[in-house]
């Protein structure tokens, strides 16, 4: 009785998601908050202006263009697997007039005499055919780009390298947390253009190893800290930014800041079914999530590289636990 509740949330966002706007959406809730909104493929496609090398006005890859090849690679690499439409969060935008308009008060634009294009872009391609469940959570296959036009040098004399960020791996379904880790993720992505922008994504979907992935995330259920060890870790955490360069060499990075660390201690104490058992343990797979939960409040250009830091930061932990050795956050 106690899993059939815990998939009941999942269930009911999967009946909400495919209701949104009439199409099958990858995600109701959003899988980012951080000053993002929700905007469709449509939209960006057909009203946000495209960005350009500002010496020879040649267009840099767009949001669009970005989404659709990667749609379409994972259409041709799960070939006749249930694929959703993509979910699509944008933040920072940078609006803009037409000529014509350039003498009018902004309150007097008319809607066709703006411009706007998004800074920064993430989405989400979730494929809820390839799923599995750990600790009573179902998970489902999930493809994540991002793209942030301010890691690009408009300036160049040339077409330079423009920056992407891809991962493959899992959504919980219950609460929308990203399982992401090192072996499906390509974080400096750099191309010139989408011909190699596709042939990078190809090789991340093909490569990928979804049964490993799914092995050690289960491995986390099965590793637990006590609520004393739970302390110590978070302490750990706040204290790590201020620690000398040198004391930092020795530790595994972490990258969450202080607000986030306070949402997991937030989280932890808020909901006791689905944090803590009756002795005050959490086992890893939920403490996990509770990073990942706080890491929906980070921007996108940095969301992905801190979850691919809560994972490592928990198979540290879990390594510790494991083969009893000595570890600096425990």
């Amino acid at each position: 009785m106690e899993q059939i509740n815990d998939l009941l949330p999942a269930i009911i966002q999967s009946e909400d998601s495919v209701r949104v706007a009439g199409r099958s959406s990858s995600t109701r809730k959003p899988f980012i908050e951080a000053n993002t909104l929700d905007v469709s493929l449509e939209e960006i496609r057909d009203n946000h202006i495209i960005p350009v090398f500002v010496k020879d006005n040649e267009p840099l890859i767009s949001h669009a263009e970005f989404i659709e090849a990667t749609l379409n690679l994972t259409k041709d690499v799960f070939h006749g697997e249930h694929i959703l439409d993509p979910s699509v969060r944008v933040s920072h935008p940078i609006k803009g007039r037409v000529p014509d308009a350039k003498d009018k008060p902004a309150h007097q634009l008319m809607e066709w005499e703006k411009t706007i294009y998004y800074e920064r872009m993430a989405f989400i391609i979730e494929v809820p055919s390839i799923q599995d469940t750990v600790d009573g959570n179902p998970l489902s296959l999930t493809i994540v780009g991002v793209k942030a036009y301010n890691q690009d040098n408009l300036y160049s004399r040339g077409v330079s390298e423009q920056h992407f960020k891809v991962f493959v791996g899992f959504k919980n379904q219950v609460c929308t947390n990203l399982c992401v880790w090192t072996d499906g993720y390509m974080g400096e992505l750099r191309v010139k253009h989408l011909g190699q922008l596709q042939a990078s994504i190809r090789t991340l979907l093909h490569g990928y190893n979804k049964n490993y992935h799914l092995m050690n995330l289960k491995k986390l259920s099965e590793y637990s800290i006590s609520d004393t060890q739970f302390a110590h870790l978070v302490g750990r955490c706040r204290m790590y930014p201020h620690l000398p360069a040198d004391l930092k060499a020795d530790i595994p990075p972490l990258l969450f800041g202080d607000q986030q660390i306070g949402t997991v201690v937030r989280d932890y104490y808020k909901d006791d079914s689905f944090c803590r058992d009756s002795k005050g343990n959490i086992n890893l797979w939920r403490l996990y999530n509770l990073f990942t939960g706080a890491n929906k409040s980070t921007y996108i250009d940095s969301f992905l590289d801190r979850s691919v830091s809560a994972f490592s930061l928990i198979e540290h932990i879990r390594n510790a636990v494991e083969y009893r050795l000595v570890s600096w956050y425990l």
